[in-house]
């Protein structure tokens, strides 16, 4: 079998469960972020203004919490120092909304505390950021190019890694931001006890997006290196 014929052949077996489970992922995210985003907190507090007494209780008066456009668009900004959120999180005052943010003050709080997985991704956002552009186009001029492609199929494996390991760092990143934005909203009395099942079942759902970019990322790598083989036995 070619090369080629190899890829076709065994590219869906690695393909589909990732997507699959990304799929199910997104949707379960979904279900229960629109689930809680129709019920209010009882202390009627925005998810602005949550993040913002998280901030202010740590000690980072300074940090803005912006509004930024989009659906669930809310994030950390490590190099303006800045939590943005989106304007559906940013206003209301539901469990959803408030769990988002205090999810990403979490994330503010780890860069304050000099939380290693956090540094340690940031000092891979360049990397990873190129090898996403440059694997796939390794892979075709391999195939387009044969004498070159044991180099090039080894090559991306190696820039393909990157990518996976960035995948990996980040769930200890995203985890451990949805303890401290639990563990805040609690101390903090931003919301009952009785509210705290339901903020973990939406940072649960979050956190099982990055779960699932984690298997799919594995699964390319796989079928990257079973690529490798095929290529070895034609």
């Amino acid at each position: 079998m070619t090369t080629f014929g190899f890829l076709m052949a065994d590219y869906w077996w690695f393909v589909i469960p990732g997507m699959l489970l990304g799929f199910y992922a997104q949707m379960k995210l979904s279900s229960v972020y629109g689930r809680y985003s129709q019920v209010g907190t009882a202390a009627r507090i925005s998810g602005a203004e949550a993040a913002r007494e998280i901030l202010d209780r740590a000690g980072l008066h300074h940090m803005p919490v912006r509004e930024v456009a989009g659906h669930l668009t809310d994030h950390y900004d490590p190099i303006k120092k800045e939590l943005c959120l989106s304007s559906e999180n940013y206003r209301s005052t539901s469990l959803a909304a408030v769990g988002v943010a205090a999810h990403e003050a979490g994330h503010a709080l780890q860069h304050k505390a000099a939380y290693f997985p956090l540094h340690f991704r940031m000092l891979m956002v360049p990397a990873t950021q190129f090898a996403s552009m440059a694997w796939m186009g390794i892979v075709v001029l391999g195939m387009l190019i044969p004498t070159f492609f044991s180099m090039a199929i080894g090559l991306a494996i190696a820039i393909f890694s990157v990518i996976t390991l960035f995948q990996l760092v980040t769930l200890p990143v995203e985890f451990d931001a949805s303890r401290r934005a639990k563990e805040q909203l609690f101390r903090l009395g931003l919301i009952h006890a009785d509210e705290a099942p339901a903020v973990s079942k939406v940072l649960s759902a979050a956190a099982m997006t990055y779960v699932a970019g984690l298997v799919s990322s594995v699964l390319q790598l796989l079928q990257l290196v079973m690529l490798a083989r095929g290529r070895e036995r034609d």
